[in-house]
């Protein structure tokens, strides 16, 4: 059955062909990034930098994050971090997602978790495709948190990260279940939206005021608009602090950007 064969191919999960290739062609140290929460309508976008010790067996179980359960995730995002050689984690608030859009916001989150990777990688991998506003030499890989090892180690830790600080925001603003929707656009988030509107973690570029009022017996409105144009302003010199993170300290909170992207 194919539910089987993809958690077996998770237990067996392995350094990559891709992966080793690299460390062949560009250096041992191999930083896989990814981020989550493009999607939401609430919160920000969180990346996450990961370099894992080239000569060590990968984790048993790694996948991405999507594959795993809440329960998986937070077990192995304690073994990736035990044994990781570095970990950076960068976030862009929602004011910045409303101000960049998410493209723009996405990348300037991988250039500040990467910007905080206490050892300097010989080579980048990112999930997805290139991405020119990056500004460091990379390796993109479709599907790559489902292929690469690195990457996936940074899904989860980026996913546990942002579920977490959701998790820790839904205590505050409770109309909107964010506990169980992490701020993505499920019926319960909306009906909240309906009852108390919107919150200053809501990103306002990604819904409209008269949207607030749902028919929920009816078909509703496109209530996400992701901008996926690159407008491919430079932002390097962003050092905006990241306002949404107001949650309780734990290992995996992101903090205020001390010195920019």
């Amino acid at each position: 059955m194919p539910g089987r064969r993809r958690r077996a191919g998770s237990a067996r999960r392995r350094w990559s062909v891709i992966e080793r290739d690299l460390r062949t062609e560009r250096g041992p140290l191999i930083a896989g990034v990814d981020e989550v929460g493009r999607g939401p309508l609430a919160g920000p976008v969180v990346a996450c930098a990961v370099i894992m010790p080239p000569d060590a067996r990968a984790i048993r179980g790694v996948d991405d994050s999507k594959a795993l359960t809440a329960a998986q995730r937070s077990k192995l995002a304690k073994l990736i971090l035990e044994r990781a050689l570095a970990v950076g984690v960068g976030a862009a608030s929602v004011r910045e997602i409303d101000r960049l859009n998410i493209y723009h916001a996405s990348t300037l989150a991988m250039r500040r978790a990467l910007a905080r990777l206490s050892v300097a990688p010989d080579h980048v991998l990112i999930d997805g495709k290139a991405i020119r506003s990056l500004k460091i030499a990379h390796t993109a890989v479709v599907h790559g948190d489902a292929r690469c090892f690195s990457i996936a180690c940074a899904s989860i830790i980026a996913k546990v990260t942002r579920d977490r600080l959701m998790h820790s925001l839904a205590r505050r603003h409770p109309a909107y279940r964010w506990e169980h929707n992490v701020g993505y656009a499920t019926q319960d988030h909306i009906a909240g939206l309906a009852a108390a509107g919107i919150t200053p973690h809501h990103r306002r570029s990604f819904m409209r005021i008269r949207q607030l009022s749902f028919d929920f017996g009816a078909p509703p409105e496109v209530i996400v608009d992701i901008p996926i144009e690159a407008m491919m302003g430079d932002v390097s010199g962003e050092s905006e602090a990241i306002t949404t993170l107001e949650c309780e300290p734990n290992e995996f909170v992101v903090a205020p950007d001390p010195v920019g992207g």
